[in-house]
């Protein structure tokens, strides 16, 4: 469990962050599978919005605490829109507790890069780090020449915010993650250069699979992809490149609004080694912290933006603000997305072991 010892239970703040992460851990009991010692593995995604920028005022203390609950209910987890200053992770770090580690990217340069970081935070009594790490780019387009008959490399666009991809064990298991923030362009469902980072990735991701030399053929491909419903092309682009999406989360909004399919945890993985159990979903935290229901109680912390627009006009939907803008860069606009994975196949190694050699099942791992 995190750390909460530096919450003073004798302010009003305190008794309402006691009280939220009481509700919150009930929440969190019912909806995510318990963490078994040797038999599950809970892996998730969460886009925590510009984590952290004072885009709308600092984020108060108490989300730190909200976001640390809901995080330590997985094993590991990929974080996007991590900012270039790295305080706000290494104080999550400090509150989840020394047995929780990171893996984070450099900012990707330039104006489409948004001074953002990729992250994977991961329980260490659970999941041990492998050794691989390395940021995606795409190859060079290779042509020839009518003349010569010669190839030549051409240099082409690269992804807007590189994806990150990392090899860890747990149990039986190792695989791969890979996640990314992909380009959201235009506000159109099927903008084209959306499809097309999305198309690349998948792509590249999937032939690393079937390379006989790669760190695992186990890849879980997940994270922002900006998609806007399963039946867009950009969703397809991910199931076309061979990757198989949860039957629970094909049809599960993913933002704060629950009207866009915005996240994604697609997998690739190699038969009887890394098994999807069949649960999988989203987290609504609004449904206990940050309610509607709170708006009057953060009120003086949402400042004279609250009351007044940019214009200096009397702002007339200040529910609004609070909900669509205020709490979200308090929590996020997106909602964790998470899927169990079984980890245990002793039985299968052990039955396995008893099959004449010419029938051995090869797609049984080894511990």
């Amino acid at each position: 469990m995190p750390f909460y010892q530096n919450i003073n239970s004798n302010t009003t703040i305190g008794k309402r962050i006691i009280d939220r992460l009481l509700k919150l851990r009930v929440k969190l009991k019912n909806e995510i599978p318990e963490k078994l010692l040797e038999s599950n593995l809970i892996i998730a995604s969460w886009n925590i919005r510009e984590f952290d920028s004072p885009a709308y005022g600092d984020r108060v203390e108490e989300c730190f605490y909200y976001i640390a609950e809901i995080i330590s209910k997985f094993d590991i987890i990929a974080v996007q829109e991590v900012r270039q200053d790295l305080k706000a992770l290494k104080k999550l770090i400090a509150i989840l507790g020394g047995h929780w580690q990171y893996i984070v990217t450099d900012v990707t340069e330039g104006a489409q890069g948004n001074k953002e970081r990729l992250a994977f935070l991961f329980d260490t009594r659970r999941v041990k780090f492998g050794g691989l790490a390395g940021e995606i780019v795409l190859p060079p387009f290779e042509a020839k020449d009518p003349e010569t008959g010669q190839i030549i490399y051409q240099p082409v666009t690269q992804l807007a915010r590189t994806p990150y991809m990392c090899g860890f064990k747990a149990g039986w298991t190792n695989f791969m993650l890979a996640t990314v923030h992909i380009l959201y362009g235009t506000s159109a469902a099927n903008d084209p250069d959306r499809i097309k980072e999305i198309e690349n990735i998948a792509q590249i991701l999937a032939k690393k699979t079937m390379d006989k030399y790669e760190w695992s053929g186990n890849l879980v491909l997940l994270g922002d992809f900006n998609i806007y419903s399963p039946l867009d092309e950009t969703y397809t682009s991910i199931l076309k490149a061979g990757f198989e999406i949860p039957t629970q989360l094909q049809n599960l909004p993913s933002n704060a609004l629950q009207n866009k399919f915005y996240d994604q945890i697609a997998f690739k993985v190699m038969p009887g080694q890394f098994e999807i159990t069949g649960k999988a979903g989203i987290f609504n935290y609004y449904e206990v912290v940050f309610t509607e229901a709170d708006e009057s109680i953060y009120a003086s912390l949402m400042g004279e933006a609250y009351n007044t627009t940019d214009v200096g006009t009397e702002r007339k939907d200040k529910s609004l603000y609070y909900k669509t803008y205020w709490r979200t860069y308090q929590m996020s606009d997106h909602l964790p997305m998470w899927a169990e994975i079984k980890i245990d196949h002793t039985d299968a190694y052990l039955e396995n072991k008893l099959l004449p050699p010419q029938t051995t099942n090869e797609n049984v791992g080894t511990p």
